[in-house]
């Protein structure tokens, strides 16, 4: 078989449908307080992994700063991205206070974790100016 013809990873089929899907995911701090460190960083990372792997997603990238984290979610279509921000949020500061109470109860952000705001941007694939170029050479039926 060709190169050109080589399987791509990072597209997935299922029984009626070939996606390719990839959303970049921030989480803020509540009043983006500066309450991560290392070692909690990389217990968020656990948390929110083991919750993709829930929702058959793909955790491909984590990184984060002291008031915030980033990810790059790889999801089926079936999957509602609000739903999975929702399960990855709720579940991840239940665990993070709980493990952490001392060190979040020293910082001030109370019962509530995260911010209610988040980012979520589509990511990947040909620039939208391609896109629409190919749209529009379509040969459309007269």
């Amino acid at each position: 078989m060709s190169p050109r013809w080589a399987p791509n990873p990072d597209v997935r089929t299922g029984r009626h449908v070939t996606y390719n899907l990839h959303a970049h995911l921030v989480f803020v701090t509540k009043y983006r307080r500066s309450v991560f460190d290392d070692d909690m960083l990389k217990r968020c990372e656990e948390v929110m992994r083991e919750v993709c792997g829930k929702f058959e997603t793909e955790l491909s990238e984590f990184n984060g700063e002291a008031d915030h984290v980033h990810l790059l979610v790889h999801y089926p279509p079936k999957i509602a991205l609000s739903k999975l921000i929702n399960s990855l949020k709720g579940v991840s500061s239940r665990y993070l206070r709980a493990e952490y109470t001392g060190r979040i109860n020293r910082i001030g952000v109370g019962s509530v974790f995260w911010s209610r705001s988040y980012f979520a941007g589509s990511c990947g694939g040909a620039p939208l100016t391609m896109i629409r170029q190919y749209i529009e050479g379509q040969a459309r039926p007269i």
